[in-house]
């Protein structure tokens, strides 16, 4: 049976504030703050924070473009737990000894990450295994990161161009939610489990199996996978592996993913892709993306439109994914959507990188008011990993084509020239009827002009800002005159011999000057501001 570990108590939540405080003080945040130093400050904060600086990192729709791509870098291996640690938490989790359960555990990890570390062992029938550990107390002390970040979350905007439109405790508890999936190993094997089954057909794919007899939700055990990893090309290159080759599959498998499966690897780098035996060996199902069919069948949508240059439906799409956080100007939408199509207009398929393209499409997004669903942004970040894999095997490689090519095999999969006559004939029904009643309709529009009974409707698109400012500045006109009517009429109070007083100066009058003084303060900070 587990035992019941003692609730962290406030001292422990000031201790680890205390922490905080020092590592933010010696990296001299008060100076504000740059990618890298971010980055840094994140690694010295711990195992904790490094989770969440790599959720992060695939979030380019909340923070700039340059602090994601430093939060990439972030360290996968961490000072590792002490074999008693490890020991304590598999003897909690199964109720018995480690050498009752295992032939042979080996003490040095295979690796060790921010919330769990692997080891390699063998069970008691020879099945050799890999074994991957939680932290014990990480849920523990993420929560109360968690909970401090929530308190603290105003210093987060320090980062520059975040603005003051980011809600950073919905981003936290995003955040939260994604990092307590990971540290459920029983949702892990579950992924596993689907992975599988979804590529059991395809003869180079694979991923290692789960024991599930031997799996709670702090300890997962795994067949253990004696490959080669994709960064290691000289030695895929001595046993005959084509890397060419290898890079085809694993776009396709990638594409697959996406397209077909809607259940695709979040955080496909080299350390958890593996080669043996001729397959491409995915490790890590930790954390996994998944479209909603609606978000699939608008990520497919998009992909045609940016094919086909079509501004309108592109358009269509972005405002059908997102969520508007503001009001949309649809205007200052379509011209931002024609431009970067026109500027991809002019490239070849093969030149387009997908990847770069997508960040483009969430930052343009985001700057029209619209936020992208949790589902496309890890997709994004997805895309542009492997992406940067791909090119390290062939360079020539283009996501672009593949994925056209399999979108287009699916439409001639799907494509019925009977079904198609039907839907044209209703539309051409439909468009018939539709056109009989437009002299009616002139006819109408034609009478109410002659009586004078005819409305004009019109909206001035882009006016909203001009009129705000132009409302602002009214604002502080009024406020102007009543500053100055205060000191004018506080400094005639003084005259008088008005009760009662303080220090022998009428008390209304003294109250007119600080109220004058107070609002002559917030119009300077105001004004400074705006510039």
């Amino acid at each position: 049976m587990e035992k019941r570990k003692t609730p962290r108590n406030n001292f422990d939540s000031r201790t680890r504030l205390k922490e905080i405080i020092s590592v933010l003080s010696k990296r001299e945040i008060v100076k504000g703050i740059t990618p890298e130093k971010l980055r840094l400050i994140i690694e010295d904060l711990g195992p904790t924070f490094v989770k969440l600086g790599q959720i992060m990192s695939m979030r380019q729709d909340v923070l700039p473009a340059e602090y994601c791509r430093e939060l990439t870098k972030l360290r996968a291996d961490v000072a590792p737990m002490s074999y008693e640690e490890v020991q304590d938490v598999i003897e909690q989790q199964y109720g018995r000894t480690l050498a009752s359960v295992f032939k042979h555990f080996d003490p040095v990890p295979l690796g060790s990450a921010s919330i769990a570390q692997a080891h390699s062992a063998m069970l008691k029938n020879g099945t050799e295994v890999v074994v991957k550990v939680q932290r014990p107390g990480i849920h523990d002390t993420m929560a109360m990161d968690i909970a401090l970040l929530k308190r603290a979350s105003g210093v987060l905007k320090l980062a520059s161009g975040t603005g003051n439109v980011l809600d950073f405790r919905a981003i936290l508890d995003e955040m939260w939610f994604v990092a307590q999936q990971e540290m459920d190993f029983m949702i892990e094997a579950q992924n596993a489990d689907e992975f599988y089954e979804l590529n059991k057909d395809v003869v180079y794919i694979t991923c290692p199996r789960i024991l599930h007899e031997f799996t709670t939700s702090k300890v997962l055990v795994m067949e253990y996978v004696e490959g080669i990893e994709l960064d290691e090309q000289e030695r895929l290159a001595e046993l005959g592996y084509d890397l060419k080759e290898i890079a085809v599959k694993l776009a396709d498998n990638y594409v697959k993913q996406i397209i077909d499966d809607a259940f695709f690897h979040a955080d496909p780098h080299p350390g958890n892709i593996r080669i043996r035996d001729g397959k491409i060996v995915w490790l890590d199902l930790g954390m996994m993306g998944r479209l909603t069919a609606r978000d699939q069948a608008l990520f497919k949508k998009a992909v045609k439109a940016v094919a086909e240059g079509d501004v309108s439906e592109l358009k269509n799409v972005l405002l059908a994914l997102g969520v508007h956080t503001g009001k949309i100007n649809h205007a200052k939408l379509y011209t931002d959507i024609d431009d970067m199509l026109t500027r991809y207009g002019t490239m070849e398929v093969g030149s387009m990188d997908v990847g770069v393209l997508m960040e483009e499409l969430v930052l343009l997004a985001r700057s029209n008011q619209i936020a992208m669903p949790k589902g496309v942004t890890m997709l994004c970040r997805g895309i542009i990993t492997v992406e940067g894999v791909l090119c390290q095997l062939d360079p020539n490689i283009n996501m672009v084509e593949i994925m056209a090519n399999r979108m287009s095999s699916e439409f001639l999969q799907d494509f019925d020239p009977m079904d198609e006559l039907k839907a044209n004939a209703k539309i051409l029904a439909y468009s018939s009827k539709k056109a009989l009643g437009i002299p009616g309709q002139i006819s109408d529009i034609l009478k109410m002009a002659i009586k004078g009974q005819s409305k004009l409707n019109l909206e001035l698109t882009g006016s909203e800002e001009p009129l705000a400012a132009i409302d602002r500045m009214i604002n502080k006109i009024v406020v102007c005159i009543i500053t100055a009517a205060l000191l004018i009429g506080s400094s005639l109070i003084c005259t008088t011999n008005m009760q009662p007083k303080i220090l022998g100066i009428p008390a209304l009058g003294i109250f007119g000057f600080i109220a004058a003084l107070v609002l002559s303060v917030w119009l300077v900070v105001a004004t400074r501001k705006k510039r």
